[in-house]
C-alpha cells in the first residue's frame, strides 16, 4: 500500500471534532484531574509535569477520544496511528511510529487506535485502509499518509508536524522526565547538551549586560548562545525578555495606552499595550488583549498579532499555566 498524502495541507472537519473547541476550553480542568489521579496511581495518558517516555505512547479508544486526544492536543501534537492485528503493514509501521515518538522527546505524542474494536472511529475518519495516520493539533485533524512509507519519509512529516504546532499554535509539547528509564534526548541535541561551561559563561555575560542596562549586549550573547545550542531554554527566555525591555524602554505608557482604547482593532496599536502590560507584570491582560485581536483581525494583522504573542509566550516559558490557558484560548479563535 503506497503513502496517499504525505503534506500537511487540507485541515479536515469531522464530525468527532465539533467539539474541539469546548474541548480544549476544558483542558487545563482535564489535565489538573489527570494530575491528580496519576498521583493515585490511575490514569494512562500523559498530564501535566514531566512524563516517562512510555507515556508518549497510548492506547485510545472511541470513549476515551475525547479525553486523551481532542483536549491532549491543546499541549502537544497528537498522533494517531489506526491499526489492527491482523494487517501486517501495520506491524511494519508502529513499531517506527513508536520510536520516533519517543526520540521526538515530548514534541509528539503516539495515539493508537484499533479499528476492530473502534469501528466508529474508522468511520468517523473515513478510513478505507490501514495503516492510516493522522494528526491532531489543537483539535484540528490532519491527514498524513495512509499505508507504510520510507522512515526518512515520515521523519520529514512528523518534524513538518512539530514546526507547524509551534509556529501557527504556539504548541510545543510536554517535558518527558531526562531520568526516566528509556528517555532520549531529541535529534540533534544530545551534542548541544554537553558543553555547558561556555554556555554558562555567555549567560552570565548576558545577566551582567541587563544588570547594566546593555539590553543590546545581552540580546547578542543570548543569541550566541543559541548559535551553538538552538534548544538553550535559558537562552531563549533571557532573549525574549531582553527584547521586549528593548521594545518598550522607550513608550510612553500614556499615548501607548491612548491608541489601544482608541482603536480596538488596530494591532499595532493593540502589540504595544500588550509589550507593556507583560513588561508591567500584567500578563494575563496582555495574552487577552491580544487573543481579542486576533478575534477581530484578518490575514496579515492577525498573524502580526499571532506572531507577538507566541513571542511573549516566549518570555514567561512554556511550563506557565497562564501560557497553556493562553494557548487553548487562541487555539480557540483561530478555529
Amino acid at each position: 500500500m503506497q503513502p496517499r498524502n504525505m503534506s500537511m495541507s487540507g485541515v479536515v472537519d469531522l464530525a468527532a471534532v465539533k467539539a474541539a473547541g469546548e474541548a480544549k476550553a476544558k483542558a487545563e480542568q482535564a489535565r489538573a484531574e489527570a494530575a491528580r489521579q496519576a498521583g493515585q496511581g490511575g490514569g494512562t495518558g500523559p498530564s501535566s509535569g514531566a512524563v516517562p517516555p512510555s507515556a508518549l505512547v497510548i492506547d485510545v479508544d472511541e470513549a476515551g477520544f475525547e479525553r486523551d486526544v481532542l483536549q491532549l492536543s491543546a499541549e502537544v501534537p497528537v498522533v494517531l496511528d489506526f491499526w489492527a492485528e491482523w494487517c501486517q503493514p501495520c506491524k511494519q509501521l508502529s513499531p517506527l511510529l513508536e520510536r520516533l515518538t519517543v526520540e521526538a522527546n515530548g514534541r509528539l505524542v503516539l495515539a493508537k487506535v484499533d479499528v476492530d474494536a473502534n469501528q466508529m472511529l474508522m468511520q468517523q475518519f473515513q478510513i478505507q485502509g490501514i495503516p492510516a495516520v493522522f494528526a491532531v493539533v489543537a483539535g484540528q485533524v490532519l491527514p498524513l499518509f495512509q499505508g507504510v512509507a520510507p522512515e526518512q519519509q515520515i521523519r520529514e512529516t512528523l518534524a513538518q508536524l512539530v514546526q507547524v504546532a509551534e509556529e501557527r499554535f504556539g504548541i510545543i509539547g510536554i517535558e518527558v522526565d531526562p531520568n526516566a528509564e528509556g528517555a532520549a534526548p531529541a535529534a540533534g541535541e544530545a551534542e548541544a547538551e554537553t558543553p555547558a561551561g561556555p554556555y554558562d559563561a555567555l549567560l552570565e555575560a548576558a545577566v551582567v549586560a541587563l544588570d547594566a542596562g546593555d539590553l543590546g549586549g545581552a540580546m547578542q550573547a543570548y543569541k550566541n548562545v543559541l548559535t551553538d545550542d538552538p534548544g538553550n531554554t535559558e537562552a531563549k527566555l533571557g532573549l525574549a525578555q531582553a527584547e521586549l525591555l528593548a521594545r518598550v524602554q522607550d513608550m510612553n505608557p500614556q499615548v501607548v495606552r491612548t491608541a489601544a482604547a482608541e482603536n480596538p482593532r488596530d494591532p499595532a496599536a493593540q502589540i504595544a499595550a500588550a509589550d507593556l502590560d507583560l513588561a508591567g507584570g500584567h500578563v494575563e491582560d496582555a495574552f487577552g488583549r491580544l487573543v481579542d485581536t486576533v478575534r477581530v483581525t484578518f490575514g496579515e494583522d492577525r498573524d502580526a498579532v499571532r506572531l507577538r504573542l507566541l513571542e511573549l509566550f516566549e518570555v514567561i516559558g512554556a511550563d506557565d499555566p497562564r501560557v497553556t490557558a493562553a494557548r487553548t484560548a487562541l487555539a480557540r479563535v483561530l478555529f
